[in-house]
């Protein structure tokens, strides 16, 4: 069983208020009750001064897997949780870019 990451960088819409960007924070950190995940973070941009840093994303979701098939069902719409997240809060951001990787 190999440990999988999945980071998701979220560029939240520029007309979203205080109240529905709040909720999309608490609906992301809600992602760690699903079945699936072994563990989950959110965070925002740490503000990093250097070239090689992107900071120009709103909110990072960082979620451990204890194994690809635990990814893929989470990804599945059998994991209702997340689909849940998917379809109350898709219209919130305006790009979206994934990492997924495994151990080295």
């Amino acid at each position: 069983m190999s440990t999988f990451y999945h980071t998701v960088h979220f560029w939240l819409r520029h007309d979203l208020s205080d109240e529905r960007r709040q909720g999309f924070v608490a609906a992301l950190k809600g992602l760690a009750e699903s079945p699936n995940v072994a563990s989950c973070r959110v965070g925002v941009p740490a503000g990093t001064d250097r070239p090689v840093v992107d900071n120009s994303f709103d909110i990072q979701l960082l979620c451990v897997f204890d194994s690809k098939d635990k990814h893929d069902a989470y990804q599945s719409p059998s994991d209702e949780l997340h689909a849940a997240f998917i379809n109350e809060f898709k219209d919130c951001w305006a790009r979206v870019l994934i990492y997924d990787s495994v151990e080295a």
